[in-house]
């Protein structure tokens, strides 16, 4: 079975948000995404609003018929909103307003009754819940025991160990390898808990193609390099590019 790919489409509210203007239009963006073949639509409402606004998602929620996908911290302000608007799913992630983009997974373990809390009442609205995390038998075992259906498996040290000077040759290649099997490992602990397994952040089409092949992780949850990519090619045409990318099953 193919991986289920949405596109994250922030930096097309990025390059808006650097104006103040009215385009490009996020709408657009997901409208093409969708015709495209996306499975969905991920969008993260930060804290900062430093790209994604409260009206894109209220937007999105009325044109999106595919899976509308939000990201968010664990705060009462982001789980209002959600139950207000009623995504078909909500991501929940760590957030720091000096981060450039999300660092690493958010901590269940530390912050379990929080994040328990908010699961729980986006789970009551019927909305379907899912968590950032890295791939780590501790964070996935917390997750689960807070009520949250899947676990999105952070990719950010494999995308750097791939991508990076560090992924030349020897030793660097040695260390993608470990992570790869890290991530099969968390993610096959994962289902066995009952979760669906998703994975996300810094993938790429030159990298996506080892972790589409663990048959484990469903969903792939990508946009920085999509964005990138339409930027020469089309948007239309990068998310087909991906969606190729992601079938190496």
């Amino acid at each position: 079975m193919t991986a289920k790919l949405n596109v994250n489409i922030d930096h097309v509210a990025t390059i808006r948000e650097a104006r103040k203007t009215i385009e490009p239009s996020i709408i657009t963006a997901a409208v093409i995404c969708e015709q495209a073949g996306a499975n969905g639509i991920t969008v993260h409402l930060r804290g900062d609003r430093r790209h994604i606004q409260d009206r894109d998602i209220e937007l999105l929620r009325d044109v999106v018929t595919t899976y509308l996908n939000v990201e968010m911290a664990a705060t009462e302000e982001m789980v209002g909103i959600a139950l207000r608007t009623k995504p078909d799913a909500v991501s929940l992630v760590p957030e720091s307003p000096n981060e450039v983009t999300t660092e690493g997974g958010l901590n269940v373990v530390d912050n379990f009754e929080n994040v328990k809390d908010a699961v729980t009442k986006l789970r009551d609205a019927g909305i379907f819940v899912s968590i950032f995390i890295d791939p780590d038998t501790e964070q996935i075992n917390a997750a689960k025991g807070a009520g949250a259906q899947q676990v999105e498996l952070c990719t950010a040290e494999y995308a750097e160990l791939t991508l990076s000077s560090r992924a030349a040759h020897g030793e660097g290649e040695q260390k993608a390898a470990a992570e790869t099997e890290r991530i099969r490992t968390a993610a096959i602990h994962a289902k066995s808990l009952g979760m669906i397994v998703a994975a996300g952040h810094g993938l790429t089409y030159r990298n996506i193609g080892a972790l589409s092949a663990i048959t484990e992780i469903t969903e792939f949850n990508i946009g920085h390099n999509i964005i990138s990519r339409s930027v020469f090619v089309g948007l239309n045409q990068a998310v087909r590019e991906m969606i190729e990318a992601c079938q190496n099953r």
